[in-house]
This record gives structure tokens, sequence and C-alpha cells, in this order.
């Protein structure tokens, strides 16, 4: 006897559900997010934006919203892919109701509405702690690079800047001599034309030659204003040292260099992106910073610099979990790119039981390579070797490293789209709004 198969139907007529959300599991992640789009946040500063009455009517906004956080929390993000998923995708599909927007019309409206979906973020903080997956027990901050739209190798440090910027003018000047001195020639030649006209590839000297020179500029910009700043920063210093009549120790500092270091970078294709070391090399990108809670590995603050290290970036996270849920952690833990006396004494103020590493560690003991001073990080140094391997500072790597992983593995976020350090914090944003998002639903 034959072995007996399920009929193929692929000829067959089907009848379609009565409703298109009926393609999509009742549990799916698509049906929690248009419920959430339709029922819970408020899409007032997008619809707010659109006025005029003529034309071709826009798409609604929450349909353009929902499919915008359906793609991030699906880890499709360029607009394309997101479009070609509303033909191709069951929950994609349910979301535009079969009548889906085109790749431009999606990418005009991330681009447009930026900051309103960013702004998102609090709304979605607010509905994970409503449901309970927000507790402020115990938040771990962490940071991670992300590459930005730009290669590491349409960047130029100061010194090859002058370098090239002498060269390239020299060329160029040496072939308009040339030019001018053929007219007579070039007229015989091209007869009604003029004959001085320079060849392409002159002319696309000059205009290296001129972002050169922009860029050049930018970063002496740069470097005068950090010397203002440090020579501001010198005297607020002595002014304290005077009021208080302390004596003043060693040298006088040789005064800051208005001058770039011969190897600051600039890149042409996004300026405000940094070359930033990794475990895999060095990349051209920004660093991303999250701050995570541990009940449910809600991220309840974000962030994002274009520094390469991370201290700097504990007061502003610490501002805005406050910010985003009137509250501050009972405990936090963050590895030794947080670590210095100001941040310590930060928490202390903020009565938040600290767990920061001082340097690196292995099974809670501190490195014994870094000795800190007596003091406030002395003191962090001794209470982290007190718990050992039973330290809160365990709890880090457990809280906000899977985090990390779950964006740039997970949903392959690996490179930013946009360009620019206020849109990409924006679109960090959405990254995270997403993974919250993630975590809603998980927990429904």
């Amino acid at each position: 006897m034959s072995k007996q198969f399920c009929p193929w139907k692929i000829d067959d007529v089907q009848l379609l559900p009565p409703s298109v959300q009926d393609y999509v599991p009742a549990d799916h992640l698509s049906r929690l997010i248009v419920s959430l789009v339709r029922e819970s946040l408020d899409l007032s500063a997008i619809a707010g934006s659109y006025r005029s009455g003529l034309g071709q009517p826009p798409f609604d906004p929450r349909l353009m919203t929902a499919l915008l956080l359906h793609g991030y929390a699906s880890g499709i993000y360029s607009s394309r892919r997101i479009a070609r998923a509303a033909v191709e995708r069951a929950d994609f599909l349910m979301i535009v109701a079969g009548d889906g927007p085109d790749f431009r019309t999606i990418s005009d409206f991330r681009r447009r509405h930026l900051e309103a979906l960013a702004g998102l973020f609090v709304q979605v903080l607010r509905l994970a702690e409503k449901a309970g997956l927000v507790k402020l027990g115990h938040v771990a901050l962490d940071g991670t690079k992300v590459k930005a739209n730009a290669s590491k190798h349409k960047a130029m440090s100061y010194v090859y800047m002058k370098k090239r910027e002498a060269e390239l003018q020299a060329e160029v000047d040496r072939w308009l001599a040339a030019a001018e001195a053929a007219d007579a020639a070039e007229d015989a030649l091209h007869g009604a034309r003029r004959g001085d006209e320079m060849p392409d590839w002159v002319a696309d000297k000059q205009k290296r030659l001129a972002r050169i020179g922009e860029a050049k500029a930018a970063l002496e910009a740069e470097a005068e204003a950090a010397a203002e700043e440090e020579t501001r920063r010198r005297a607020a210093i002595e002014d304290r040292r005077i009021a208080e009549g302390r004596k003043k120790n060693g040298r006088t500092a040789a005064p800051p260099s208005a001058e770039p270091a011969d190897k600051a970078q600039r890149n042409f294709t996004d300026p405000q992106s940094r070359i930033m070391k990794t475990k895999d090399g060095f990349i051209q990108g920004y660093n991303a910073q999250a701050a995570v809670d541990g009940h449910a590995q809600i991220v309840v603050a974000c962030g994002l610099t274009n520094a390469g290290t991370d201290q700097a970036q504990l007061a502003p996270l610490l501002a805005a979990i406050k910010a985003n849920t009137g509250r501050n952690p009972d405990e936090l833990s963050a590895d030794a790119g947080y670590c210095s006396a100001a941040n310590l004494r930060t928490l202390a103020r903020r009565r938040i039981a600290a767990y920061v590493a001082i340097g690196r560690q292995r099974h809670g003991t501190a490195d014994a390579t870094r000795k800190p001073r007596p003091g406030i990080v002395a003191s962090m140094a001794a209470k982290l070797k007190r718990g050992a391997h039973r330290s809160r500072y365990r709890l880090r790597k457990q809280i906000v490293e899977p985090v990390f992983g779950q964006i740039k593995q997970a949903r392959g976020f690996r490179q930013f789209l946009l360009r620019g350090i206020d849109k990409v914090t924006a679109e960090w944003a959405i990254v995270c709004i997403a993974h919250n998002l993630n975590k809603i639903a998980r927990a429904a």
C-alpha cells in the first residue's frame, strides 16, 4: 500500500478570513503593536503635523507607526525591506491591511517624524511599568559600539589633511597654469568653445580640496573650543584654590593647544561619527548607551555619544532614568568604563547602592595591577572585594549584556541607517523601543 500524503491545495480557491487580523495568531507580536498604537500611544505629535487638505490623503499615522515599530522589532530596518515585507509577510500584510506604502513613503515618514517616534520611548516604558515589568531594584549600565553609516576609510587625520591639501593645491595650480598657457591652441582645437575649460578631473580635485579645507577648518574650530573650555576649567580650579587658601603644588601646566592633534580625524561621510576601538578592531561608529532594569530586561533609559569612553555617560543616564520613571533605582552596577570619583559621588548623593568596577575583574576580585588611592574609589574596590563572587556586581553581565546581544545578534542591528548624531540618537531610541515591545509581548 502506498503512503498517503496530505493534499497540496495550491490550485484551490480559498475563502479569505473576514478580518486581516486573522492572518496572524492572536498572541503574535504584530497584534500587540497594533493594539498599543491604536489604543495606548499618543500620536498627536505626528498626526498634528498634517494640516493641509490638499493633495492625495496620506497613510494613517497609526498604520505607519505600527509598520515601522514592527519592522524594528522584527529586525527589519531598511524602508525597502519593510515595504517588501508588507507584500510578502502575513504579519506586515495584516498591519497595512493589504494596501501598503512604498519604500519612499516609509523613508519619508521616518525622516519627517524621527523625533516624535523617538519620543514614544517614554510612553512604551510607562506601559511596561504599568505591566509590572519595571521594578528599578537593580539597574545595569553599559555601552556598545555600533557602526555609523560611513566607512572608516573615508576619514582623514589632521596631519594628512595638511599634507594632502598642499599636494592638491599644487597640482590644481599646475594644471590651471598649463590650461592658461595653452589658450591659443585650445581655441584653434575647439572652435566656438572658449577652449579654457578645465578637465572634469581637475574640477574634482578642486572639490576634494574644498572638502578637505572644510574638514580641516572644523577640526581647528573644535580644537579651539576645547582649548577655551580647558582654560575656563583651569581658571575655575585656580579661583577655588585661592578662595580656600590652599597652596599651589607643582609647576604651572602648559596652556592648552588651540591646534588639533595630528591624529585627530574627521569623516567626510558622517563628520560626527568617530573611529572607535572594539574587540573586533576599529570601526567608524557611535557609542550607544543603555540602562537596563534587572527584573525583565526593560531598557529604562538610553542615550548615544560619539565619545569612545563611557565615563561621562553615567550622570546623563541617571538623569534620564529619573525623568522617565520619576525615581532612582535602588541599586546600580556598571563596568570600569564608568568608574570615576565624581561618578561614585553622584551615586552616593542620589542614595543609590553602587557596584562599579574599578578595573578588569575576575571572579569578583579587583585587578591587582590597579591600586586606587585612598578615597571613594578605594572604598568601592574594597566593597567589591568583600563581596567576591557573591557581589551584586555579578548581576551586570546577566542584565545588560544580553540586551545588546538580542539587539545586535538576534535582530541584526549592526549599523545605523541615518547620519548625524541627532538622527542616530533618535534611531537608537527606536531600536530600544522595539526591544521593550518584544519584552512586553513575551510577558503578556
